[in-house]
């Protein structure tokens, strides 16, 4: 058994909220995704995962579930997202639900029957206890233990208060998600994106994720035969190479693969420790993927491929160093990434190059971890450099609408946009990109396209970057077929290749020649055919 038949999926990733508002309401809906599928058909997805659109009160844009088997009023209804499957199926695009099953609503049926007392079947679906066991903190900030006043105990919430922790040692809990998920495979879905899913299990003597039965829940889930056809992808931040293998070997039926995140950032602070000035370090990234493509290869496993997502700054962003140079560095980052072995999922706005934008008023945000960020911390830090800190490291900066056009709002809404759009959405825009000379649509276009030779599907992944710095240079290769990849991160400099050069296949600069010992413009990147 492997998971390869996988490897010829290129995902995208649609925040629904976000992505394009077809009833002039302000906001994204079911509707206006079927509007736009064209226009990932011809950038070249096949598989679309989409974020919670499940209905919710919202706290968490989503995250917060109140009924997994309806869909949140503002994006329509279950005719609304039949239209949209059917359409995508039409035009070869396969949809990935984002499954939540560590934590519903407040407002979720189970948790209000839950906090009636101790004597009725919904007692133990969450976590209670008379005092907290443990000194956990919330991701979202405080403590993860909050008092009910009609329960009369604490109960769990690994992220907002309202997001209370749902306990998976009950059994009658693990067959409602098997309910849940068994609804949607049967309406069509191809795969489900699993949110934090090293959390289900819990051991309260120690940190908050990978307890004892981890592995047994997911298998559970997604081992059935009614689940084994799925892509799953979880969300799951680890670094343990053997926590890997566990968790997405083909054998152990359990995931496809996994979103790790230890590409980003070398120091591993939190995201609002930035400033303008620090970057992500390239090499850092580049030894990364180098790691995780050299073992995944090597067991025989399934890497996922990415950059941004609904929950990070805009990476285009944190690498940037001249933004007369967007071009060229989001299709230098565009082909480090997405000419490797696995699974690409690129973000939407990523096609375009979009970048983040900075507000400097927190009227302008509505991502919870940010507010509660600057709540938090007005006594640590000045308003000023709050508001800084957010607006570098916000998870908003994913979450503003998809700019379409210059039209007012991006071409997003007719209406007042739910969060304010980019500032710069007059200028990075689908309209301009898809018109530009050096267009980034067009050079995604050509990396997806590629994606679709067997080379690039099945060949292997070699490092020849050697002991050089501020560049990557791999090979793929299959057969007797041989692709080398040389990526300049950095500003101009000479770099040698050890290859003859056949053709140069794509290069975001005009002037590419085909010469083995050359000068790479800053963010410069080519693909040769080598013999």
């Amino acid at each position: 058994m492997n998971y390869d038949h996988f490897l010829n999926w290129n995902v995208y990733q649609i925040y629904p909220r976000s992505f394009f508002d077809s009833n002039g309401d302000g906001i994204g809906d079911l509707n206006g995704i079927t509007a736009k599928l064209e226009h990932l058909k011809e950038l070249g997805i096949n598989a679309v995962w989409l974020s919670p659109c499940f209905k919710s009160p919202n706290d968490d844009n989503g995250y917060d579930i109140s009924n997994y088997y309806d869909i949140m009023d503002e994006f329509g209804t279950i005719v609304d997202w039949k239209k949209m499957i059917e359409k995508m199926h039409l035009l070869g695009i396969r949809l990935i639900m984002d499954l939540v099953p560590n934590h519903t609503s407040t407002a979720h049926r189970f948790f209000q029957a839950s906090r009636q007392g101790k004597d009725n079947p919904y007692s133990d679906y969450y976590y209670w206890f008379d005092t907290p066991p443990n000194d956990w903190k919330a991701a979202f900030g405080g403590s993860a233990w909050q008092y009910d006043e009609l329960r009369k105990q604490y109960y769990l919430h690994s992220y907002a208060i309202s997001q209370p922790d749902l306990n998976w040692n009950n059994p009658m809990v693990r067959n409602e998600m098997k309910k849940i998920i068994d609804y949607w495979v049967n309406l069509g879905v191809d795969g489900f994106r699993i949110d934090v899913i090293d959390q289900i299990s819990k051991d309260f003597s120690g940190n908050n994720g990978f307890g004892p039965h981890l592995h047994d829940y997911i298998r559970e889930m997604f081992g059935r035969k009614e689940t084994r056809h799925l892509f799953t992808v979880g969300e799951c931040g680890m670094d343990d190479e053997d926590e890997v293998i566990k968790h997405a070997h083909p054998e152990r039926r359990e995931l496809v693969t996994l979103f790790q995140f230890d590409h980003f950032d070398k120091a591993r602070t939190s995201k609002f420790a930035f400033d303008k000035e620090r970057k992500y370090d390239l090499n850092h990234t580049r030894e990364m993927l180098i790691k995780w493509q050299n073992f995944t290869q090597k067991e025989g496993l399934l890497y996922s491929i990415f950059t941004d997502n609904h929950d990070q700054p805009r990476f285009l962003s944190r690498t940037l160093d001249q933004s007369t140079l967007r071009y060229e560095c989001a299709t230098m980052l565009a082909t480090m990434f997405y000419l490797l072995k696995g699974v690409p999922f690129i973000y939407q706005g990523q096609e375009i190059g979009v970048l983040n934008s900075s507000y400097y008023n927190l009227d302008a945000y509505r991502d919870i971890e940010s507010i509660n960020y600057f709540h938090d911390n007005e006594m640590h830090f000045s308003k000023v450099e709050l508001l800084e800190m957010i607006a570098n490291g916000s998870r908003d900066n994913a979450r503003r609408p998809m700019p379409w056009s210059k039209e007012p709002n991006g071409g997003f809404s007719t209406a007042a946009p739910w969060i304010p759009v980019n500032l710069d959405y007059e200028q990075i825009n689908v309209e301009n990109d898809r018109k530009a000379e050096n267009s980034v649509f067009n050079y995604y276009q050509k990396l997806l396209a590629f994606r679709k030779e067997r080379l690039f599907i099945e060949g292997l992944f070699i490092n020849r970057t050697g002991a050089k710095s501020n560049c990557f240079i791999y090979e793929r290769r299959l057969n007797d077929e041989r692709v080398l990849v040389v990526v300049n991160f950095d500003k101009p400099q000479v770099i040698h290749l050890d290859n003859a050069i056949k053709k140069v296949l794509i290069s975001n600069y005009s002037n590419a020649v085909h010469q083995s010992h050359r000068l790479y413009q800053s963010y410069e990147t080519a693909v040769y055919k080598i013999n």
